[in-house]
């Protein structure tokens, strides 16, 4: 009598904590409030590499952007094009929703577009701009970035304002020419050409005639760009009255060199440096008088936009469904950039404001 009892007992038992843990979970799975997994698509993503400080700060954007609206399955493709694509058949493999690819090489956007559309995968590509004609061979692919041209003439006009106001003190040899030294990214990227020629062009169209001392690619890089300015001070020292360079990396690397040849401390010899992206580290500079400005490549709003439109694809909605942005007639959603001196560099400081 005593062992059915308790067997009585333990069954009851079991029952009862089966009714208590069914009523629990029936609460959790069907709380509207709640987020799970379920309620937001993956977004698969891949930088061309991590330690770009330009895309350090896209990559922060991304996250934040990301919040509670979309899981995101993040790759450091390490400057490696053969990586990149492997990471994203491991994300096609996972299931991700969308996909959202910095390309280490413009050139392989065929090559993702292809999975992706085998895949039947939207893809949002951001920053590194695929050819027209990619663009184009599949429907469920945009662009999230800037007018590459805009940045060079942008540079341009911030150079002829600080020239013609300084003039006096810059034109060292007093023959109304710019004699200036060129820092260029990497080979054939569309930023590094359309940036160099329309930087260029832009101040001739001005009416200012310029000389060309030395041009070389430090690939964005700060440290190559230290090594190249070092060589060129070298060579050139006093002749060079302009330091142009296609990103802040190599700007500040430009200012690193020009420092300990003793310009650019606070004293009489000076050596004018522009770059563009407007990064915090190149504002600093800017601020206290040792760069003459920047082009604010907004990185807030390009992390932000590169998820919005992949949320929106991710879930079959209109790409621009709910956002303020814009396509143009190459499936592009276009980040204005903004010259950046000393006089309005809270600006750019408001973009990196969290």
């Amino acid at each position: 009598m005593k062992k059915k009892f308790l067997a009585l007992l333990l069954t009851s038992t079991m029952v009862l904590t089966s009714v208590v843990f069914a009523g629990c979970s029936g609460k959790a799975e069907g709380d509207g409030d709640s987020k799970t997994s379920k309620d937001v698509p993956n977004i698969g993503i891949t930088i061309y590499k991590y330690d770009d400080n330009f895309m350090s700060f896209v990559r922060r954007s991304i996250e934040k952007a990301a919040t509670d609206k979309a899981e995101v399955s993040m790759n450091d493709s390490q400057n490696d094009q053969a990586k990149q694509t492997e990471q994203v058949d491991t994300l096609i493999a996972k299931g991700v929703k969308a996909l959202a690819i910095n390309l280490v090489d413009p050139k392989a956007a065929p090559t993702i577009i292809d999975k992706a559309k085998a895949a039947k995968l939207p893809v949002i590509f951001f920053n590194k701009e695929p050819e027209e004609s990619a663009m184009k061979s599949y429907d469920k692919t945009w662009y999230v970035g800037t007018d590459s041209s805009q940045s060079g003439v942008l540079q341009g006009e911030l150079i002829v304002e600080a020239w013609n106001t300084n003039k006096d003190k810059w034109d060292k040899n007093k023959d109304g020419k710019i004699q200036y030294v060129l820092l260029k990214g990497e080979p054939g990227h569309p930023d590094a050409e359309a940036r160099t020629k329309y930087a260029v062009e832009t101040i001739k169209g001005k009416g200012i005639e310029v000389e060309e001392l030395a041009i070389d690619t430090a690939m964005w890089d700060s440290a190559k760009g230290t090594d190249k300015m070092d060589a060129w001070i070298s060579k050139f020292g006093d002749k060079i009255e302009f330091v142009i360079c296609n990103n802040d990396a190599m700007a500040l690397g430009a200012l690193s060199s020009v420092q300990k040849a003793g310009y650019n401390n606070g004293g009489d010899k000076f050596m004018p440096i522009v770059g563009v992206d407007a990064i915090p580290d190149a504002l600093t500079k800017i601020k206290e008088g040792q760069m003459v400005g920047s082009i604010l490549n907004d990185a807030k709003n390009q992390g932000a936009a590169t998820v919005q439109v992949a949320i929106n694809a991710a879930n079959g909605k209109d790409p621009l469904d709910g956002t303020e942005w814009k396509l143009d007639d190459k499936k592009a959603v276009r980040v204005p950039y903004v010259k950046i001196t000393k006089e309005n560099v809270k600006v750019a400081e408001d973009t990196y404001a969290q």
